[in-house]
């Protein structure tokens, strides 16, 4: 037997913001319309024996004049005061209770009809308040990975809606900028790590097509794919610490900043002595919780940043300290000017100062400074560089200090 499917007239319709607003609205008005038909029904009743006391007064000649509502057909009633008051009293008695029937008829018939228009009226007022709401959704709608370039753009009083919208277009505006990156990052990936593939391969190609190729350019062949081999290695082992630190923190454990760059500065560095550099450091202690590993990296990074880009006889200067419950650390150095609007950039992955992709011919990527930005955001550090007067770069990373036990963290 075929399945019949239900009319669409019996289905009961969506519970949306709108109709439990106004299912609100209605309820409401109806439990205050109630509550005040009662409390004049109560009022009512309680006047009922007041009045039945004031109806018999004694005439001018002693007998008892009736006045004030009575039964149909009496004006005057003389005999004994008690059975004047008691009928007086019944029919008063009967009269209000008639009132009260038709006064109770009356007010349930006006708060079903008042219900009614308070629901229609409530559909509509509810219908206008959300109608932002329905905006945001259907330009929400439209926004997709490929058009994070729109915006909601709310218009109107600065309500709960309106600071909705702009955060909301604040989020996106950080997801477009974060996006963009991504795709950045991608390609400029996907171009390094093609490089030495295509400078592996086309040594081999040539080596493989020369019929009179020897010992020695085979061997030599052989040590440029391995220097190839080597530099991939690298680029390969700092895309990985870029990831990881972009993951977040797994662990933390309480360490001292300055024993840290302590560490780094008495790994030889050779291009110190080739260059002669002047190091100058002021270590002092600056306690913080986080990954040990990581912060060497960031702290080895920052001083293999100084002496890269730095000039003969040049100078270089470590500092960390503890001020404000913070832990920082400075690293500043000499060498060529930097212009204040790239100091954005070269954060950047695949960006060195001289414009555009990070180049080559020195085994190095550009990817230093972005992982030094990385590490610190999973710490929650705050980077600055700023360029000095007479050339070079001073980067200052600050970690708020957490005090206690470390604690586990998770993205």
């Amino acid at each position: 037997m075929a399945r019949v499917a239900p009319r669409s007239w019996l289905r009961l319709p969506r519970r949306t913001a709108r109709l439990r607003l106004t299912l609100l609205y209605t309820g409401m008005f109806l439990g205050l319309g109630t509550a005040l038909i009662v409390g004049t029904y109560l009022l009512s009743s309680s006047s009922d024996s007041i009045q039945a006391e004031a109806v018999a007064v004694p005439g001018p000649n002693g007998t008892k004049v009736f006045e004030g509502p009575a039964p149909p057909g009496f004006e005057k009633v003389v005999g004994s005061r008690a059975l004047i008051k008691g009928i007086v009293a019944s029919g008063v008695s009967q009269q209000h209770s008639a009132d009260i029937r038709r006064l109770l008829g009356t007010s349930w018939a006006l708060l079903v009809v008042t219900a009614i228009a308070s629901a229609l009226l409530g559909w509509f007022a509810s219908g206008r308040v959300l109608r932002p709401l329905r905006q945001m959704t259907d330009t929400a709608r439209t926004i997709s990975a490929g058009n994070l370039s729109r915006r909601l753009a709310l218009t109107g009083p600065d309500d709960e809606f309106k600071r909705l919208g702009d955060t909301l277009d604040d989020l996106l505006a950080r997801l477009e900028a974060s996006f963009e990156a991504q795709r950045r990052f991608v390609a400029n990936a996907s171009h390094e790590l093609r490089t030495p593939l295509t400078v592996e391969r086309t040594l081999l190609q040539v080596a493989l097509a020369d019929p009179n190729a020897s010992e020695a350019t085979l061997r030599a062949t052989c040590q440029e794919i391995l220097a190839c081999g080597e530099d991939h290695e690298r680029l390969l082992e700092s895309l990985l610490t870029l990831a990881s630190s972009e993951r977040g923190l797994i662990h933390r454990e309480a360490l001292d900043l300055s024993r840290l760059a302590q560490h780094v500065l008495l790994t030889p560095r050779p291009d110190i002595q080739r260059n002669r550099l002047e190091l100058s450091t002021n270590l002092e202690p600056a306690p913080l919780a986080g990954d040990p590993a990581l912060i060497e990296r960031l702290v080895a990074n920052l001083v293999d940043n100084a002496v890269r880009y730095n000039h003969p006889d040049g100078q270089i200067e470590v500092r960390t300290s503890a001020a404000n419950g913070h832990a920082v650390l400075s690293v500043a150095n000499t060498g060529p000017v930097v212009r204040q609007e790239e100091t954005d950039r070269i954060f950047e992955p695949f960006q060195r100062l001289g414009g555009g992709r990070a180049a080559r011919a020195d085994g190095h990527h550009g990817l230093g400074l972005s992982i030094v930005r990385a590490i610190a955001v999973a710490h929650g550090a705050e980077v600055t560089a700023r360029p000095q007067p007479a050339g070079g770069l001073a980067v200052t990373v600050s970690f708020a200090r957490r005090e206690g036990p470390a604690e586990a963290q998770s993205p």
